[in-house]
C-alpha cells in the first residue's frame, strides 16, 4: 500500500486485467538480474565512501592519504655535489649555475594538480645568524628533460601583514604558482622558481615590524633576505649566474622590502614587483638610528644609483584605486615623477581600479603587465 502526500491511500495504476505482480514468484533470469544490480549498487556505495573517506582523511592529511611531509628533491643530490650537481659541471661560459650544495632538507607542503610541490625547509642563516623558514616552488618546466641543463631565474616573494610564522605565498588559495605556469605559457612571463621565505622574526603582534633591513640592536633580517635565502637556492636549484635571473615581489610591507632590496643590492637582483607598497622606513624600531634607516630608504638609493648612473634596476609597481592607506598611489606617483625613467631607474605603474590592498587583489594583475615589464629584461632559462 502506497500513501499520497496528503496522507490518502491510493492504488498504484495498472492496465486493465492486469493483477498485483508477486516479486517472489519472478522467473530465475529476473532473480539474478535483480541480485545482480543489488550487488552493482553496493559495489558503487562503497566505492564512493571508499573516495570520501580518502578525500577526508587527504584533507586532515592522515597519512598514507597525503603526501604531505614527505621528502621533496629538486635534482640536488643528498649532501651537494655529486654527479648530478656542482658547479664543476658546467663552462666557465655558461650563464647557468649548477646546484652549488649542501642539500638542504625540504619537505612537502603541498602538491598541485600538476605534480608540483610547494616544500619547506629551516634555513639557519649563515651570514645574518636568523633561523627561519623558507617554502620554495618550481615550475613543472623545471623536470622537463629539455631544461635539464638550463638555469632558471628567482623570483623571491614576500607578504605583508605578519610575515611570520608562515609566508602567505606558499598557499594556493592565492593561485601564484598556478598563475606562473599560466603566464609563462601564455609567453607573459619566465618559468620563476619561487622562495618564499618569513619576512620577519617574529609574530609583529604588538604593531612592530623589521622592514626587511638590518636594524641595529635587531635580527639581520636585511642580509636574511638578501643573501642568505639567494644562497639557499644557489645551492638547490639551477639558477642563473648573473643578477639578471633575480628578482623580488612583494605586497605591502613586503612590497617595500622588495623594493629597498633591489634598489639596494642591484649588483645581486635586477627587478621588483612592488604591490601596495610603502616607499619609505617606518619601523618604529628605527628610533635613534637614523643613518642606518637612511641607509634603507628607496627615495635615497635612487637618487644614489641615478648619480652612480647604474647599473639598471626595474621595478613595477601596482597599486589599487581603493586602497585602505589613502597615500598609497599618490606617494608611488610621486616616487616615479622624481626617479622613474630616469638613468638607470625603469619604473611601471599599473593602477588597479577598483583594486584593494590585499594579495587576492594584486595576484590576477601581476599577469596584465608588473610581470611582462620584469620578464622582457631578465634571463632564463638559461645554458
Amino acid at each position: 500500500m502506497s500513501y499520497a502526500p496528503d496522507g490518502q491511500q491510493y492504488q498504484p495504476y495498472r492496465p486493465q486485467g492486469q493483477q498485483p505482480q508477486d516479486h517472489r514468484e519472478q522467473p530465475e533470469p529476473a532473480r539474478r538480474t535483480s541480485r545482480a544490480r543489488r550487488w552493482l549498487i553496493a559495489g558503487a556505495s562503497l566505492l564512493a565512501l571508499a573516495g570520501i573517506t580518502a578525500g577526508v582523511l587527504n584533507h586532515y592529511e592522515i597519512p598514507p592519504f597525503t603526501d604531505k611531509g614527505s621528502a621533496v628533491s629538486f635534482g640536488q643530490t643528498p649532501g651537494g655535489g655529486g654527479k648530478n650537481n656542482g658547479a664543476s659541471r658546467q663552462s666557465a661560459s655558461s650563464k647557468m649555475l649548477m646546484p652549488t650544495g649542501p642539500a638542504a632538507e625540504f619537505k612537502n607542503s603541498m602538491t598541485l594538480p600538476d605534480g608540483t610541490h610547494v616544500a619547506v625547509t629551516t634555513l639557519d642563516g649563515k651570514k645574518s645568524g636568523f633561523k627561519g623558514k623558507v617554502w620554495v616552488w618550481a615550475p613543472k618546466e623545471y623536470g622537463d628533460p629539455k631544461f635539464a641543463m638550463s638555469g632558471f631565474p628567482v623570483m623571491i616573494a614576500l607578504p605583508g601583514g605578519a610575515g611570520f610564522p608562515n609566508n602567505y605565498w606558499m598557499g594556493t588559495d592565492l593561485g601564484l604558482q598556478t598563475s606562473i605556469g599560466k603566464w609563462y605559457a601564455e609567453g607573459k612571463s619566465k618559468p620563476f622558481i619561487l622562495a618564499m621565505p618569513v619576512l620577519n622574526p617574529e609574530p609583529d603582534d604588538k604593531g612592530i615590524y623589521w622592514d626587511g633591513s638590518d636594524i641595529p640592536g635587531q635580527p639581520k633580517m636585511g642580509t636574511w633576505l638578501a643573501e642568505d635565502v639567494p644562497d639557499l637556492m644557489k645551492a638547490n636549484f639551477r639558477t642563473v649566474k648573473s643578477r639578471d635571473g633575480w628578482a623580488f615581489m612583494g605586497s605591502s610591507t613586503g612590497g617595500f622590502a622588495g623594493l629597498k632590496a633591489v634598489l639596494k643590492h642591484p649588483d645581486k637582483f635586477k627587478a621588483v614587483i612592488a604591490s601596495g607598497p610603502d616607499i619609505v622606513p617606518d619601523s618604529s624600531l628605527w628610533k635613534g638610528h637614523d643613518k642606518e634607516k637612511a641607509e634603507n630608504n628607496p627615495e635615497v638609493l635612487a637618487k644614489q644609483l641615478i648619480d652612480r648612473k647604474g647599473p639598471d634596476v626595474y621595478l613595477a609597481f601596482q597599486v589599487g584605486d581603493s586602497e585602505n592607506n589613502k597615500k598609497t598611489l599618490p606617494d608611488v606617483q610621486r616616487f616615479i615623477a622624481t626617479f622613474g625613467n630616469k638613468g638607470p631607474v625603469h619604473t611601471d605603474l599599473r593602477v588597479i581600479k577598483g583594486g584593494q590592498h590585499n594579495a587576492k587583489t594584486y595576484v590576477p594583475n601581476m599577469g596584465e603587465g608588473p610581470v611582462q615589464f620584469i620578464s622582457k629584461v631578465m634571463e632564463g632559462p638559461v645554458e
